[in-house]
């Protein structure tokens, strides 16, 4: 059988593909510890639990609008203002699948084949496959740790071309952690209007935030930097709902109806059950929200502290999200790997700690480490990472 030749372009995610590898191993009797997965180690808050049964035993388990309940789309329209001051009509929301499948819906209604995408690197996976599927061309812009992982105006005008249609921007970034300041997003934005670019602002981690940074929208910037942006948002790491597969997108209503009839031919309308859940989740108490991101920061305090001090290893400490992003290229390389891949393999199979090698998120020197997971594991796992650099380079 011949394959679309869009698929033969396109990798597995290395996020998900490592969570199944430890899955395995662990089903097998192993003692493993995951620090791969991106979603939050609580459970979804009790009253969004309820609410979601309240639906079920109420009868709303049929189809919805195809880009979403009225009623959830004015919770995200509150929410939006409520935290942002901003103001949204239903018809520029639609909600879907998941932050991801409101992506990859976005993609599909925005590209044209070679049309280009400028995609700061380290990315996350899924950003540029899909703007490979929608026959978009992704163009990556690397950044480093000196740098904190964030381009510049300037680096725009390196990689932008006359087929430039668009720009992510991830703050809190999956994997690095970190988060534009508006004094960053100032130039960035002046350039994609100066060049009509599509800013495309992945806030996903948004309540996620550290240590005192501040989490700034680059659509507060103006209304027409607003208007030059599409928001992508959803209650996964928020509210610990994962599962519910909810996201939403904000922003031009023309580009909204067209994601939204992609989507009347795919996959129709999110879970009925799931955005009723979504609408308790945002209009409910977010005292959950606050109590996961204080556990969280304490993670990262205590974490982050003990992975500096493994041999070979460097970090910029994160501001936000829930992942660690060292660098181990000098562990690997005293260790005697050929690359950081084949040492998260031997890691896995040798102390079955599962983390995620860098190459995926294109930065092959890193690896990321989720701290959605308890204390005790984590620290159980640079245990096993401390006697396995130790081993090999003695």
């Amino acid at each position: 059988m011949q394959l679309a030749e869009r698929v033969s372009t396109i990798t597995p995610s290395s996020t998900l593909a490592i969570t199944a590898k430890a899955g395995e191993l662990a089903a097998q009797g192993f003692d493993v510890i995951g620090l791969g997965a991106g979603q939050p180690d609580f459970n979804t808050p009790d009253f969004i639990i309820e609410a979601a049964l309240k639906a079920v035993k109420a009868g709303h388990t049929k189809y919805t609008p195809t880009a979403g309940l009225p009623e959830l789309k004015q919770a995200i329209i509150a929410k939006l203002k409520r935290d942002q001051g901003f103001d949204y009509t239903p018809s520029e929301i639609i909600v879907g699948n998941g932050a991801k499948h409101v992506l990859y819906l976005l993609f599909q209604a925005l590209l044209n084949p070679g049309d280009e995408v400028i995609i700061p690197a380290p990315y996350w996976v899924s950003y540029p496959e899909q703007v490979k599927l929608a026959g978009g061309v992704p163009v990556s812009i690397a950044t480093t740790q000196e740098q904190q992982f964030k381009i510049t105006a300037a680096d725009l005008e390196k990689a932008a071309t006359s087929r430039t249609k668009a720009l992510i921007l991830n703050s809190p970034s999956n994997p690095t952690g970190m988060i534009y300041k508006k004094e960053d997003l100032v130039p960035i934005a002046d350039f994609c209007l100066k060049h009509d670019i599509l800013i495309i602002s992945d806030e996903i981690y948004e309540k996620l935030i550290y240590n005192g940074h501040s989490f700034f929208s680059i659509a507060q910037l103006s209304d027409e930097v607003k208007e030059q942006t599409i928001i992508i948002n959803g209650v996964s790491k928020s509210h610990a709902m994962t599962g519910w597969r909810i996201g939403y997108a904000a922003g031009n209503a023309r580009l909204i109806q067209a994601m939204t009839n992609v989507a009347s031919h795919s996959t129709s309308n999110p879970a009925s059950v799931s955005q009723y859940a979504a609408i308790a989740a945002y209009n409910g108490p977010q005292e959950s929200v606050e109590e996961m991101r204080e556990a969280f920061e304490k993670r990262l305090n205590t974490v982050y502290t003990r992975l500096v001090t493994l041999p070979g290893v460097s970090c910029v400490k994160p501001q936000g999200a829930f992942y660690l992003f060292p660098n181990i290229q000098r562990a690997s390389d005293a260790c005697g790997f050929s690359d950081v891949s084949a040492w998260v393999a031997a890691l896995l199979d040798e102390e079955k700690v599962a983390v995620v090698p860098g190459a995926g998120f294109g930065a092959p020197e890193h690896i990321r480490l989720s701290y959605a997971t308890s204390l005790e594991k984590f620290e159980g796992a640079l245990d096993r990472i401390e006697h396995f650099i130790k081993k090999h380079t003695n």
